[in-house]
């Protein structure tokens, strides 16, 4: 490989890019090592679309679509629910390729470009949830991942682009515009958090009249594919009612889980705010303050609503765009008179970028290893022989291993009911059943049912929706939610359904027959 080939962006980010999206689809396997119980909702929900159900039409989520079609074209493509995940998600890390390609190499130095660029595709194909070590591997919430790296992509093109990139091609609008569009729409049907603060950072672009251009182009793209999608999707109205029953149980969030928040991310905190303000004694500008607040502000907001307590990845992209700011700045007498500061920039990115480039890295390492070794132990139903559990240092905890077991024994009990079950609903956290046996879903019911996150005593589906065409019923004895969900639905089931069977594990109804 030429030095050439080496130096050039594009190039380098390109290779990354195919490195980790090859690593991740080659590996034919899902290996995890906790959450099983999340990953498990994506199984279930690229079932559903197999059966050609719909999100928030057929089935009732918080989350956007996207997140049930990525490992539905995964399962498409495969036939394999082992290979579901990494598949879907090597494939999102390919689409994600020309826009990162255009807005690096046009906003940033070479080594800047190549050094957010391998940062932002790790975080995107490692399968780790942010701020876990590395051993403990799972595609759980991978949808945060997602939206993180569009976020922090569109975030960068606060910077305005140079007159021609390294290849000699001149700036335009149009293609920054569907760049733009892009990442906006891959956050809107992930998850709308993200969008929302995506759609704000691009109000807030308009009022720089050199690069006012592309945002309308972005926002008269997004409009437009928004409104087809819906033509097609027809669950937009169902999406929203969703989300607002959501945040009646878990929409709040105290200020001391902002504080908490905050101090997980000190050090990532300390070190932005001395890029940023080394940048802002340069610039002086009060657009630039705005945006650096901008990105601390919303990226805390952000990471206190999800489940990871490290990765504001937001600052990773204000730094970027502080650190390509004074660089700007090189041929001005105020940057002659402190060269040490610009030669100490590539000390300052290798201090804040190559520890969580090395981190996911290695997760990813580790993962397309562990699945081409053909390691753990399969999940315990027949069609989840690809997905491998593998236990972290110390073991599984007691509660999940008992989850993990209970999953094969309550398929083994259906398997052997009198009559071939069809739309079984286990009432816990998710349904494992219908996709670990290949058995037509339930229609009507929720993608999961977490009790304190989108279900609660005073906010839950009404128990004629949650059971509508239900013919089996499975609750378990323990299970993750098992308790509150028995007490709150007990009645209904003790109405509507007849006892079939009852062993240590589990508790099997069946519809009463009219």
């Amino acid at each position: 490989m030429s030095r050439r080939l080496l130096l050039n962006p594009t190039s380098a980010i390109l290779l990354v890019t195919v490195v980790c999206a090859a690593m991740l689809g080659l590996s034919g396997r899902t290996v995890t090592a906790a959450f099983i119980n999340d990953v498990l909702i994506f199984l279930d929900g690229a079932h559903r679309v197999s059966f050609g159900q719909v999100p928030n039409r057929d089935f009732h989520t918080a989350l956007g679509p996207l997140v049930f079609y990525v490992p539905a074209l995964g399962y498409w493509l495969t036939g394999n629910f082992g290979a579901a995940m990494p598949l879907g998600m090597a494939l999102l890390v390919l689409a994600f390729a020309p826009a990162m390609i255009r807005i690096l190499t046009s906003r940033l130095n070479p080594l800047l470009a190549v050094t957010l660029g391998a940062f932002l595709i790790l975080i995107l194909a490692a399968p780790i949830n942010l701020g876990s070590p590395i051993g403990l591997l799972s595609f759980a919430m991978f949808y945060n991942r997602i939206g993180w790296v569009a976020l922090a992509l569109l975030l960068v093109m606060v910077l305005p682009p140079h007159e021609k990139t390294r290849d000699g091609a001149g700036h335009s609008p149009l293609v920054d515009g569907l760049a733009a569009s892009f990442l906006l729409l891959i956050q809107i049907y992930t998850k709308v958090t993200y969008g929302l603060v995506g759609a704000g950072f691009l109000v807030f672009m308009l009022f720089d009249r050199r690069q006012a251009r592309w945002v309308w182009i972005a926002f008269a793209v997004t409009a437009a594919a928004c409104l087809l999608i819906e033509a097609v999707w027809h669950g937009s109205l169902a999406h929203l009612q969703d989300l607002a029953a959501a945040a009646k149980v878990s929409g709040g969030k105290d200020f001391p889980s902002l504080v908490r928040s905050l101090l997980n991310n000190l050090a990532d905190v300390t070190v932005f705010l001395i890029i940023t303000g080394v940048a802002l004694a340069r610039t002086r500008s009060l657009t630039d303050l705005l945006f650096y607040g901008f990105c601390l502000a919303a990226g805390l907001m952000i990471l206190n609503q999800n489940a990871h307590g490290w990765g504001i990845i937001t600052l990773y992209a204000g730094a970027a765009v502080a650190i390509e700011r004074i660089s700007r700045l090189r041929s001005d007498a105020v940057a002659a008179a402190t060269p040490a500061l610009h030669r100490g920039l590539p000390l300052i990115l290798a201090f804040f970028f190559v520890p969580p480039i090395a981190h996911h890295a290695g997760a990813l390492l580790l993962h397309t290893g562990y699945a081409l070794g053909n390691s753990g132990k399969p999940l315990g139903l027949p069609r989840f022989a690809d997905v491998r559990n593998i236990d972290p240092d110390g073991g599984q905890p007691d509660f999940m291993q008992r989850y993990i077991d209970d999953i094969e024994s309550g398929g083994d009990l259906l398997s052997h009911l009198p009559r071939a079950p069809e739309r079984v609903l286990a009432l816990d956290f998710v349904n494992p059943f219908s996709s670990g046996l290949g058995i037509a879903p339930p229609s009507g019911d929720s993608a999961w049912l977490h009790w304190g996150r989108n279900v609660s005593e005073t906010s839950h589906l009404p128990p004629e929706a949650l059971f509508a065409d239900v013919e089996i019923v499975m609750i378990p004895q323990s299970g993750i939610n098992g308790a509150p969900l028995r007490k709150l639905y007990g009645p209904h089931i003790l109405q509507r359904f007849e006892l079939l069977q009852e062993t240590s594990a589990w508790t099997v109804y069946q519809r009463r027959q009219p």
